[in-house]
């Protein structure tokens, strides 16, 4: 049952197994999310440093570590996950990607609490060169950083002590990076 309703997100109710009340939130606007991890020159992981209001109002975070990410088909009718994940790499770091590959599916970040899944993929980007100016996110972006993939675990540690989050979907990218390196 639908217990309140915006454009972008919805609260709603279920039955759980026992016969108790569920809340959990749901997006309307969008099937899948696109959650996509910048591999260039097959050696560097660009990754983003948001500030996400929700963590702040919190007091969680200030800055979290996160890679480009958006929803599919709320701004394009009708797109595709790969139209998606060529639309968000390039708006988020300016990047076009020569192979997208995607790596997982249907991946719930909290399915206790919310209904959204996304799609893994990785970009594969020959060198760094900008050809569009990337966009802020509305100010949520606040820098890109290029780590050396024999560096990832030393530098989210770094960042850790300093107070960052890590994006439970990057942790996800990484986990998949991490398996087909092993």
């Amino acid at each position: 049952m639908l217990l309140y309703d915006t454009k972008y997100l919805q609260f709603k109710t279920t039955k759980s197994k026992t016969g108790s009340d569920w809340y959990y939130a749901h997006r309307p606007n969008t099937n899948d999310i696109v959650i996509i991890l910048p591999i260039i020159d097959g050696n560097k992981i660009l990754f983003l440093i948001e500030e996400r209001p929700p963590m702040t109002a919190e007091g969680i975070g200030k800055y979290s570590i996160a890679i480009p990410a958006g929803l599919v088909g709320d701004e394009r009718i009708g797109e595709s996950i790969q139209d998606a994940i060529r639309a968000e790499l390039l708006e988020e770091t300016g990047l076009e990607a020569y192979k997208i590959e995607i790596v997982s599916d249907n991946v719930a970040s909290s399915p206790g609490c919310v209904t959204e899944t996304c799609t893994i993929a990785f970009a594969h980007i020959k060198e760094y060169t900008i050809i569009r100016e990337p966009i802020d996110d509305g100010g949520i972006i606040v820098d890109r950083i290029l780590v050396n993939i024999g560096d990832i675990d030393s530098w989210i540690e770094a960042r850790h002590n300093e107070g960052y989050i890590l994006s439970a979907q990057t942790l996800a990218a990484l986990y998949y990076l991490k398996r087909e390196r092993i």
